[in-house]
């Protein structure tokens, strides 16, 4: 085998070797696209459930305000007194 031949035969293995890596780079800048994808869901998810966190706890004192303002009447209230 010649020098020559030798060089294309190597020349071969490296231009498959390129494209092999050119399909696995492919490959996962899909995935990082989906995960990207998935991250912006779940960020957008989290920061949806923090509003309506927020907004429950926002709600929490103005509702003890106004139980105490009615006298605590609620079921509750009889539960916690013994009747």
């Amino acid at each position: 085998m010649t020098q020559l031949q030798q060089l294309a035969e190597r020349v071969e293995r490296l231009l498959l070797r390129h494209e092999e890596l050119q399909r696995t780079n492919a490959l996962l800048l899909r995935q990082l696209e989906s995960l990207g994808a998935e991250r912006d869901s779940l960020k957008s998810r989290l920061s949806a459930a923090r509003t309506r966190i927020d907004h429950l706890i926002d709600k929490l004192p103005q509702q003890a305000a106004q139980d105490a303002a009615q006298g605590d009447s609620s079921p509750s209230s009889d539960q916690r007194s013994g009747s």
